[in-house]
C-alpha cells in the first residue's frame, strides 16, 4: 500500500528512489497491462533493482487500454485534444484528491502562495471541449486565487486586454496563463508594457498556427507583452503532475516527478546529460495509474534535474517505443 502523505514529503534522493521502487512493485502487482509489458521485456520485481531498470509504459497505451493500478471507481475521465478521427488518450482517475494535491502543492513550490496572484486564463481551445486537465486544475486556481478578477477568457479578446493593463498597472501580481496561438492572437491585438505579470504558455499550436521553434516564440511573446522571460508549464493529460520553467525553456520538476532520457535508438538505455533524447517521465501522483510513462517528447537533461524539450519525434524516429508496441502481445 502506497500512503499518499509519502508522495508529496519527499525531501531527498534517497526518499525519492526508495518511494519509486516502491511504487513499481505495487504497481506490477496491480496494473495489469503494466504487468504484461513488464514481462514482455522480462523485467518484474526481481530484477528491478535501480530506477534505471524500471521500464517505461509508452504513452500510446493510454489510447488503447485502460490503464489503472487499483480496483476503486473512477471519478474524474481526462482525456487529450486529438485531430477528428485519432484516437485520444483517456486517463482514468480513481482519485481525484492525488491531481488536486499535486497542482496546489507543486504551484506553490514554484510561485508561492496563489492568494498573491490575479489568475487570468485564455485557453479557447480546451476550453471549448470536455475532459481536459488543464481546465480542472486552472479552474481550481482560479478559485483559490479568491481574487475577484481571476478568470478564463475564450474569445472576447478586448475584455482581456483591458483587464490585463488595469491590473497590471495597479500592481497587482497577475499570471496568464495561455496556451500558444492565443497567446500570439493577443499581442497581434495589443503590444503590452506589464511590469507585474507573469506570462505563462502552456504549448500547442492546436493546428491553428505553424509550429516555431522555443527561442523564436518567446521572443515574440517577450516583445510583445513587454516582459524579460516567458514561463512555461509542462504537463499533459497522462499525467497528475507538471514541470514549471521560470524562463529560458529550462524547466524543473516537484520533489515527487522526474526525467530521465531515453536513447533514440534504443528505448531501454538512457544518454547521459546534455545529451538529446526521449523524455521518460516518473510521476509518483500516478501511483493509481502508471508513473513511468515513455513520452513521445524529445529533450536534454542537466545535472541538476532541469530539462529542457526540444520538440517531438516524427513517426519514423520513434522507433524504440514502436518496436515494443508492435511486438506485445496484448
Amino acid at each position: 500500500m502506497i500512503h499518499t502523505e509519502d508522495i508529496f514529503t519527499i525531501s531527498s534522493k534517497r526518499d525519492f528512489e526508495k518511494l519509486t521502487l516502491k511504487v513499481f512493485r505495487y504497481q506490477y502487482d496491480n496494473n495489469k497491462v503494466y504487468q504484461e509489458f513488464c514481462n514482455y521485456l522480462n523485467k518484474d520485481k526481481s530484477n528491478v533493482k535501480t530506477i534505471l531498470d524500471i521500464p517505461f509504459l509508452p504513452i500510446q497505451f493510454f489510447k488503447s487500454h485502460e490503464i489503472v493500478s487499483t480496483t476503486n471507481p473512477v471519478q474524474e475521465t481526462f482525456t487529450s485534444s486529438g485531430t477528428t478521427g485519432l484516437q485520444t488518450s483517456k486517463h482514468l482517475v480513481t482519485d481525484i484528491s492525488l491531481y488536486e494535491q499535486s497542482y496546489r502543492k507543486g504551484f506553490s513550490e514554484f510561485y508561492g502562495n496563489i492568494e498573491d496572484y490575479c489568475i487570468l486564463a485564455l485557453l479557447p481551445s480546451y476550453l471549448e471541449r470536455e475532459g481536459s486537465s488543464l481546465i480542472y486544475m486552472v479552474q481550481d486556481l482560479i478559485q483559490s486565487s479568491n481574487h475577484p478578477d481571476s478568470g478564463f477568457y475564450l474569445n472576447n479578446y478586448d475584455d482581456l486586454i483591458t483587464k490585463l493593463i488595469a491590473l497590471d498597472q495597479s500592481g497587482q501580481n497577475v499570471i496568464l496563463i495561455g496556451v500558444t496561438y492565443a497567446l500570439l492572437d493577443l499581442i497581434e491585438r495589443h503590444t503590452f508594457q506589464l511590469k507585474n505579470t507573469i506570462i505563462m504558455e502552456t504549448g500547442g499550436m492546436k493546428g491553428k498556427r505553424k509550429e516555431m521553434i522555443r527561442e523564436e516564440l518567446h521572443a515574440i511573446l517577450s516583445h510583445g507583452f513587454g516582459v524579460p522571460v516567458i514561463h512555461s508549464e509542462y504537463g499533459m493529460t497522462e499525467l497528475l503532475s507538471q514541470a514549471y520553467s521560470l524562463g529560458n525553456g529550462v524547466f524543473e520538476c516537484p520533489p515527487w516527478m522526474q526525467i530521465l532520457t531515453r536513447d533514440t535508438e534504443d528505448a531501454l538505455s538512457y544518454v547521459s546529460n546534455g545529451k538529446t533524447g526521449g523524455i521518460n517521465v516518473i510521476d509518483l501522483a500516478n501511483v493509481n495509474s502508471c508513473s513511468f510513462i515513455a513520452t513521445q517528447d524529445l529533450g536534454k537533461k542537466y545535472p541538476n534535474h532541469s530539462f529542457e524539450v526540444l520538440g517531438r519525434f516524427d513517426h519514423s524516429d520513434i522507433r524504440g517505443c514502436n518496436l515494443m508496441i508492435d511486438n506485445t502481445l496484448f
